[in-house]
């Protein structure tokens, strides 16, 4: 009879878990067995056009980016805004690195955090978190309140809130605007356009978003697939890198398979071989090529380096998960958060 009543009431407490409505820090769906973290699809996905006539055309500081500098998938717009000279163009806002119950927020005005633009909303101060925007498109929004967000001031709308979309349109819907040393940048040029993409594929679900599926896992099995591919394709990362004719992914030139690749792997030593227990190696010891590339980008290229804030990346991770991290302690290393090009540490000398 014991046995029966809590039998009963287990099962009561755990279909009360599961009816449970996610939280926002719930990145794996309360009650689901396979243990696995799926990520949500973008819900926003307009496109601006450099035709005039479009509902969304391309303009001098109609559009407004909002970021977060520790999130990999803003992290891209960042560095193609920057390699496309759209600084003038389109103005961005950093959130604070802090993302709670209530998704971002925006710092305050006494706060003082590193990195450019980390300001209140500076279109609408009574906006405090970023969940205020889309909020004010739709009032019954229930999907995640994410960066990058693309917002046009002049419909008062979110254009776009997926990165891959909104980096594509930063490559060329602007260019009528720009001068010929941007308009010639090509990120995605037509004779690589098939190998990007293959690229990208195993990129994406392997690596960019391997790390989080390794991380968010609740169960054993979902976490041991998952780190297991991830460090597969880095291996083959690793293996298109040493046989580049180049220092980027495809050779001289900079394109987005190196963007795309490059906000992971500046993550990787610093947050992601603790946090999300991807350690079966790290980049700095265990991957002479990958490394050099990330050094080479950090230190060489501008729109890299200077888009990459470390204060912002370590305390999102390791300040915001609280399933993972429950106590929100910040390791101190690695030391330092990337070495100079001509350092190695002692692992990898040789």
């Amino acid at each position: 009879m014991f046995s029966s009543v809590v039998a009963v009431l287990i099962l009561n407490d755990m279909n009360v878990y599961q009816d449970k409505k996610p939280s926002i820090t719930d990145w794996v769906k309360p009650g689901d067995p396979t243990g696995e973290f799926k990520r949500q699809q973008s819900r926003f996905r307009d496109f601006i056009s450099k035709d005039p006539d479009a509902e969304f055309p391309a303009e001098k500081d109609r559009y407004h980016l909002f970021v977060s500098y520790a999130c990999p998938w803003a992290h891209r717009t960042l560095i193609v805004r920057s390699l496309k000279g759209l600084e003038d163009i389109i103005p961005f806002t950093s959130v604070h690195w802090h993302m709670g119950e209530q998704g971002w927020r925006f710092a305050t005005a006494d706060e003082h955090l590193p990195g450019k633009n980390v300001t209140p909303n500076p279109l609408d101060p009574e906006f405090t978190h970023l969940r205020d925007l889309y909020f004010s498109v739709n009032k019954d929004y229930e999907g995640r309140f994410t960066v990058p967000t693309l917002w046009d001031k002049k419909k008062k709308t979110i254009v776009n809130n997926e990165s891959s979309e909104i980096i594509r349109m930063f490559y060329t819907e602007f260019d009528d605007l720009l001068p010929d040393k941007f308009k010639n940048v090509d990120l995605f040029p037509k004779e690589l356009q098939a190998k990007i993409e293959e690229t990208n594929g195993w990129t994406y679900d392997d690596i960019n978003n391997g790390v989080y599926k390794s991380g968010f896992a609740t169960t054993q099995e979902a976490y041991e697939r998952n780190v297991i591919q991830l460090f597969k394709s880095l291996d083959r990362a690793e293996a298109d890198l040493a046989k580049s004719p180049g220092p980027y992914y495809f050779g001289d030139k900079i394109t987005e398979a190196d963007i795309r690749l490059f906000t992971t792997i500046v993550r990787f030593d610093p947050v992601y071989v603790q946090h999300f227990k991807c350690n079966i190696r790290d980049i700095r010891s265990g991957y002479p090529h990958l490394h050099k590339w990330l050094r080479q980008l950090y230190w060489n290229v501008p729109a890299f380096g200077e888009s990459t804030e470390f204060e912002h990346i370590k305390k999102h991770y390791t300040k915001s998960h609280k399933p993972i991290n429950q106590f929100a302690i910040t390791p101190v290393g690695p030391v330092p958060d990337i070495l100079k090009p001509d350092e190695e540490v002692a692992a990898a000398q040789r």
